[in-house]
């Protein structure tokens, strides 16, 4: 006769139901400490691949609370114990920009508990896990929109990494937690795990290396109508002439990797920016009107943009497509903010225009 598994004691069931009730409310504030941890990142300019939430799940509670240490439970008020309820996962490109999302934090939220794993392995003389780990909560000496007044109360566990450390932390944790390890390849899968963190944290290095030689050694000037122009002609391979039924109408907005390379020439100092985002300020110009590449240079020349640059006062070197953002903010103001494309950001954008309005 199977002995029946031990229940947890009344104190620990009765939070794990308690959680259950409130994880769905939780599920709401993860998603607002997701958009404005985004906004912060973006409004500072930092370059990031990705921000990212989860809630934790009533087993994963359940189970967490659980947990003993030499017969003691871990967490005595596991509803207030375990701080990992609301998680944040920010993944960027390179290692600097890991400690600039940290130090952005610190200066936009209060920051209850950070710890950076990567250094704590390093001084131990290892290769492994690297993460940094953050505790934040919303400063309640701050004034925030009224949409985030409901996260004073609550809490979130933010991770920041590098994607590669972010495929090694995952593949790791895919291997090792799901039990797949035979014992006896354990030791040598072990060594292999420490070598691969070895080379990932070589390549960080090397990522880091080449975006500040790409960045010190771009033109100082952009070069007008370099590149596609506004890619209104036919498909390849047709001919010119009248539109025939076999021919697919182009795209009338810039190719973003055409815009790239002009908005590198013309910010030299800007970091990169997101893929995605331009193709996003691309769907922006062709609401201005903007299909060309020596449109748009001609256009930029309107301003300083070392003065705009000035004025937004960033504490981070923003990316290329926020200078540009920033730009076109100046020269066309409220007809910017007016954009289809920028509806869901009007009053962050207003608030920039006044900046602008205000050095001038």
């Amino acid at each position: 006769m199977s002995t029946p598994p031990l229940q947890p004691p009344e104190p620990i069931r009765a939070a794990v139901r308690a959680y259950a009730e409130r994880q769905p409310t939780l599920r709401a504030s993860t998603a607002l400490f997701v958009e404005l941890i985004t906004s912060l990142l973006d409004d500072a300019g930092i370059n990031y691949l990705s921000v990212t939430g989860r809630t934790k799940s009533v087993e994963s509670f359940a189970a967490k609370a659980e947990r003993t240490r030499d017969g003691e439970l871990l967490y005595r008020k596991p509803l207030e114990e375990i701080t990992d309820q609301i998680g944040v996962r920010v993944i960027t490109y390179v290692h600097d920009d890991v400690a600039a999302v940290a130090d952005l934090l610190a200066e936009e939220l209060a920051v209850l508990d950070d710890r950076d794993l990567g250094e704590e392995t390093a001084r131990e003389g290892r290769f492994g896990y690297a993460s940094r780990h953050l505790l934040v909560a919303v400063d309640a000496s701050r004034t925030v929109p009224s949409a985030y007044e409901s996260l004073r109360r609550l809490s979130a566990s933010v991770q920041v990494r590098t994607v590669l450390q972010h495929a090694w932390a995952e593949f790791e944790h895919d291997i090792r937690y799901k039990g797949s390890v035979p014992k006896e390849h354990a030791r040598d899968l072990d060594r292999r795990f420490t070598l691969a963190a070895g080379l990932l944290e070589l390549a960080d290095r090397e990522f880091s290396a080449i975006r500040d030689r790409l960045n010190a050694g771009v033109p100082d000037r952009p070069v007008a109508g370099s590149g596609t122009g506004s890619g209104t002609g036919p498909v390849s391979g047709a001919s010119s002439g009248s539109a025939t039924a076999t021919e697919i109408p182009a795209d009338p907005r810039l190719d973003a990797q055409e815009l790239a390379k002009f908005l590198a020439a013309a910010y030299p100092d800007a970091g990169w920016s997101r893929t995605d985002h331009y193709t996003w300020i691309s769907g922006l110009l062709l609401e201005l009107g903007i299909t060309s590449l020596d449109e748009l240079g001609t256009i930029v020349a309107q301003v300083d943009p070392g003065e705009v640059l000035a004025a937004m006062g960033y504490k981070y070197p923003p990316g290329a497509v926020r200078r540009l953002d920033d730009t076109l903010l100046a020269i066309y103001g409220e007809t910017y903010l007016g954009l289809h494309g920028n509806r869901h950001r009007e009053a962050s954008l207003q608030a920039r225009l006044e900046k602008v309005r205000g050095a001038a």
